[in-house]
């Protein structure tokens, strides 16, 4: 096969172009590396004070930063979903205290009154860990066999 003009253009475009493709991509990395250096400074110069960086050190302090940056970002969540499930159960024995105080006033118990009370005994005794955690207010206490007339109150 022959070449003809085109393709002999063709290919002495590609190879002029080349170089200047590769220069603009060194440039975009220099630029990257740059940036990280502004941006973690302060991280550089606690662990380098007065030493001139290379491209590989810069990287290098990079990635060592993020990862403990994630790891104390994982840390940080663990701990909020536990505070977050305290904060759960102390807020659900709260509510069901305040319900029972509030369905308790009334001298005159309707039908309604009764049955949510027991709903939220039954409840209470099904799940007591769900509702109440060791640093929470104790559970409100069951009344005796010789108070079963008389409806249990949580104060």
């Amino acid at each position: 096969m022959r070449k003809t003009a085109l393709q002999g253009f063709r290919m002495d475009t590609k190879l002029l172009r080349k170089p200047v493709v590769e220069k603009m991509r060194r440039d975009r990395i220099n630029s990257s590396i740059e940036q990280l250096k502004l941006l973690l400074e302060k991280e550089f110069q606690r662990h380098q004070p007065n030493s001139k960086l290379e491209k590989a050190d810069i990287l290098e302090m990079t990635v060592s930063y993020l990862k403990q940056q994630s790891q104390l970002q994982m840390k940080t969540a663990g701990s909020f979903h536990k505070s977050s499930q305290f904060d759960f159960r102390e807020g659900y024995s709260r509510c069901l205290q305040e319900a029972f105080h509030f369905l308790s006033l009334h001298k005159v118990r309707t039908e309604t009154q009764t049955k949510l009370l027991s709903h939220f005994q039954k409840s209470q005794s099904a799940a007591p860990e769900a509702a109440f955690s060791p640093g929470s207010p104790s559970p409100p206490k069951q009344a005796s066999p010789k108070d079963a007339g008389t409806l249990w109150r949580p104060w």
